[in-house]
């Protein structure tokens, strides 16, 4: 090893990072112990970094998390890709019955918290679907964060939904959280006829809230899925009758994004439940510039990419098993 009149000590560099790194003392505090300046402190401080007398790991699944999600933004092109690492005890056979889906939800939905909570701004119109993942996320705003935002319901209630996961609840509170106005569809999402819901939309009360679709800049939103399985709660009783969710199964419904059933690659499926939605329209939901996607749980995998597909999505938010399941499947099918 050469060695320069130049050099600083090297027992001086390792005092520095031991400070610095271990004992956690600021730069000034260590410039004042060693007699040296500051700027001499950040010198030693890189040449630590340098010569790796010191490094920095991100251990599993924390680094494969960043690579994923950076992998799943080129594929689709999206604004951002935010992958929440489930740490689980998983036996060597891939068995993930210990994740609790619940604590998963808890993870994205706190990491859609402090997203939303980095981008929001004054004047922006932010639209709200319903759902357990976004009331979840609620619950995660800092209070003392205020904007002069604008909330909106992209679509009408659900009958004998649960009242916490209601779309008005959910504006009210984040409208509360923000210290925002709000604008809320006062009506059922499903009606019995289309000839109900063009009525509807002609009472100025509904018009109004409805207007506001075209002004929103960012939208928050889950995801339900309906293939493999049927685990959308739209699927439930109390929403869709056994003959309607047989009728999307013959449609081949992959999934739903604000109420609105998609087919594999993200189109609205064409139903007779298309017509009597009160919701904003696929075609303007797809315009609005910052769409956010909060989704949990791997058997979601095929309607996030549908949504992926339709150009339903620009930033995705969720956890790693979900993240990889995705990948997996367009891979798959891009062969």
């Amino acid at each position: 090893m050469k060695l320069d009149k130049y050099d600083q000590s090297v027992f001086l560099v390792l005092k520095a990072a031991y400070q610095y790194y271990i004992l956690e003392k600021s730069q000034n505090q260590i410039a004042e112990e060693l007699d040296v300046s500051v700027t001499t402190v950040s010198r030693l401080l890189k040449r630590a970094r340098d010569e790796k007398i010191i490094e920095f790991v991100i251990r599993n699944p924390y680094v494969e998390c960043l690579n994923l999600g950076q992998e799943i933004s080129k594929e689709f092109g999206l604004k951002e890709v935010i992958i929440s690492p489930v740490i689980d005890n998983m036996e060597e056979d891939g068995d993930d019955s210990s994740v609790d889906p619940e604590m998963v939800k808890k993870l994205v939905a706190l990491e859609g918290a402090r997203y939303l909570q980095r981008v929001i701004k004054e004047n922006d119109v932010l639209g709200v679907t319903w759902g357990s993942t976004v009331y979840q996320m609620i619950n995660y705003l800092n209070p003392a964060q205020k904007a002069n935002t604008t909330f909106v319901t992209l679509h009408g209630s659900l009958s004998n939904c649960v009242t916490e996961w209601d779309v008005r609840t959910l504006v009210s509170r984040m409208a509360k959280a923000f210290s925002g106005r709000k604008y809320i569809l006062l009506t059922d999402t499903l009606m019995n006829s289309a000839e109900t819901v063009k009525m509807l939309k002609k009472e100025k009360s509904i018009s109004q809230v409805m207007d506001m679709f075209d002004k929103v800049n960012i939208a928050i939103n889950g995801i339900g899925a309906f293939y493999p399985k049927v685990t959308s709660i739209l699927a439930k009783p109390y929403y869709l009758s056994p003959d309607e969710v047989a009728m999307l199964k013959e449609h081949h419904v992959i999934g739903d994004v604000a109420l609105r059933f998609l087919d594999k690659d993200g189109n609205e499926c064409d139903t007779e439940l298309k017509e009597r939605t009160i919701s904003i329209s696929l075609e303007q939901f797809r315009k609005i510039p910052v769409k956010i996607t909060l989704a949990s749980g791997k058997e979601k995998a095929h309607a996030v990419l549908a949504a992926l597909k339709g150009g339903l999505i620009d930033v995705l938010i969720v956890d790693n098993k979900l993240g990889e399941t995705v990948l997996k499947l367009h891979r798959e099918e891009t062969k």
